[in-house]
């Protein structure tokens, strides 16, 4: 039973071979092996070339002419007076929302802690040095029983914070960086 089926299929792939094999070009055969070496040639045209002249298949297209300059003063400039669009509602809102902002004082921001310890003196010693070298800089010293903590700055960034903090390096052994509320308007 399969070895008629096997026959079958065989069969017409067979002579479909030999079709194709007796329709194709028949290249010519030399006795001798082809040569593979490279030959230097100075004059031979480059692998890339197609064999025939495509040029004629290619599209031509003409440079259009530039347009003649009438005169070289530029065009009048006019100018548009701004006008005020704003919907009294809308402008209302924003004077509410500019008030609101007004009595903010408080944002999260950043401070250094320069000194966490039990002694008092040592403290305000840290304290004095760093004022006189940054009167700008507003110092913070919190007593919790008994240990003392003293904090520089309201920076609003950890980039400003970690400037402050790069100035202070030599100061003090230690510093720290605080996530905290900062006070906005130092200014009364």
């Amino acid at each position: 039973m399969i070895r008629p089926l096997l026959k079958a299929l065989l069969l017409p792939s067979l002579l479909s071979l030999v079709a194709c094999a007796s329709t194709a070009q028949q290249a010519t055969q030399t006795s001798t092996s082809p040569d593979t070496t490279r030959k230097p040639t100075a004059t031979a045209a480059p692998a890339s070339m197609p064999a025939e002249d495509v040029s004629k298949y290619r599209p031509v297209f003409t440079v259009p002419k530039p347009a003649p300059v009438a005169a070289a003063t530029p065009a009048p400039k006019t100018v548009v007076p701004p006008t005020n669009h704003v919907n009294p509602q809308v402008e209302q809102r924003l004077r509410d929302q500019a008030y609101t902002n007004q009595n903010v004082k408080y944002a999260q921001g950043y401070r250094i802690l320069v000194y966490l310890g039990l002694e008092r003196d040592q403290v305000m010693a840290i304290r004095r040095s760093i004022i006189s070298r940054y009167p700008d800089e507003t110092d913070y010293i919190v007593f919790k029983s008994p240990v003392y903590r003293l904090y520089i700055g309201d920076y609003l960034t950890k980039l400003e914070a970690a400037r402050g903090l790069a100035r202070l390096r030599g100061l003090t052994p230690k510093l720290e960086l605080e996530p905290t509320q900062v006070l906005l308007n130092k200014n009364p």
